[in-house]
């Protein structure tokens, strides 16, 4: 048996290593040779202390792993479906279940509501990056419900949502827009950051009371099918941002903010579920360790700390569960310092602000130095690996 087929036994199914573990399989099957080849070979590594061995690949008699020779061009399956969608109802809507997803907040009453099949429309509320839309996403993942999203803007109006005229094939014809097709389906109608609408999307209006629709342009009437609801996002709460952070927000109007049955604030997960998102994502990639959750747990508090500096004005910008989830996955996917992975993925900040950060983080991380963090990430420009991944 020679070593790959040593660790495929021990180890089936996996494909990422850490050293221990390949060391574990050398010392069993008596393979030191090839363990030294393995380790020495650059295309086996990911980053320091961890290894792999791709599916795609196969090993000779002396256990040094060679790529399979692709196939001729003319056996090659195509990169693209030959099959082309004609319509709506040939697409599976239902979205995927997220395996890193963490349920927090009302998300059992939101799924509660969209399992009744009942109309009434939510509209949920809160801070940029919680998690609004993904948890709306994994409720109709979860109760297998299909999904329109339509993202508002303030030109979003009644020929974007509810259809209108359009050329195809040198043809003028009538194309239903995501509200009668979500109508027509019984399904979720997710209204992403309705906020930012103005009043071109007075059209809603009738349709959020659960009646039936006038197409004028068609003189045909849509009736909802049983199921079928609307959902809303949005950072405010029907007002204009008074702060300036959600530029673009609008005032929306009082008659149809009434229309929406209940809204629910959502906050920022607790401490606890933060880690475990931070976690699941670690796990999904293979790079939990026990150097990673220590580094989620102390991203976890001084996000924490962050937003607790803010609400009493000590700064002027949070870290978002989102931007939490950005930064843990750049550690596991490019890898590097702790450092370099919140100075990448807060580069968007001003500087005063990305001092204020740092030095945070500086507190709640004694083992991080910033001032050799700082000369390490001047020298890093190019992304050296010598210098990102060790």
């Amino acid at each position: 048996m020679n070593f790959i087929e040593a660790i495929r036994n021990e180890y089936p199914g996996q494909t990422t290593f850490t050293r221990p573990e390949l060391t574990i399989v050398a010392d069993k099957y008596s393979l030191k040779k090839q363990f030294t080849e393995f380790m020495t070979t650059d295309s086996n590594k990911i980053r320091r202390g961890v290894y792999k061995i791709d599916s795609n690949v196969q090993s000779d008699s002396s256990g040094v792993i060679e790529l399979k020779r692709p196939p001729s061009p003319d056996k090659q399956k195509p990169l693209v479906s030959e099959k082309k969608v004609e319509h709506i109802h040939d697409i599976n809507l239902i979205p995927i279940k997220d395996p890193e997803f963490v349920a927090f907040g009302d998300f059992s009453l939101v799924k509660k509501i969209v399992s009744s099949k009942a109309f009434f429309p939510i509209y949920i509320s809160g801070e940029s990056g919680n998690g609004k839309t993904k948890m709306v996403y994994e409720v109709c993942a979860q109760t297998k419900k299909p999904l329109f999203r339509v993202n508002i803007t303030e030109s979003t109006d009644e020929d974007d949502l509810i259809g209108g005229y359009r050329l195809v094939n040198g043809e003028t014809v009538w194309q239903d827009g995501p509200v009668v097709e979500a109508m027509n389906h019984g399904a979720i109608l997710l209204l992403d950051e309705i906020n930012l609408g103005t009043h071109k999307i007075m059209c809603l209006q009738p349709i959020l009371e659960g009646n039936p629709i006038y197409i004028k342009k068609t003189n045909t009437i849509i009736h909802p099918v049983q199921g079928f609801n609307i959902i809303a996002t949005a950072n405010t709460k029907g007002k204009a941002s008074d702060d300036g952070r959600y530029i673009g927000s609008n005032t929306l109007n009082e008659a149809l903010l009434d229309r929406f049955a209940m809204n629910v604030e959502h906050e920022y997960p607790s401490k606890e579920i933060e880690i475990k998102i931070l976690t699941n994502i670690l796990d999904s990639l293979n790079c939990k360790t026990n150097d990673s959750v220590e580094f989620a747990n102390k991203l976890v508090e001084w996000a924490k700390t962050i937003r607790d500096t803010f609400d009493v004005g000590g700064i002027d910008d949070i870290i978002t569960t989102r931007r939490l989830i950005h930064i843990i996955r750049f550690f596991a996917i490019v890898g590097g310092t702790r450092m370099k992975s919140i100075k990448y993925c807060t580069s968007r900040f001003d500087s005063d602000t990305k001092k204020s950060f740092y030095s945070l983080y500086q507190k709640i991380d004694e083992s991080i130095t910033i001032e050799a963090e700082t000369q390490n990430s001047n020298k890093a420009s190019n992304f050296d690996d010598e210098d990102i991944l060790f």
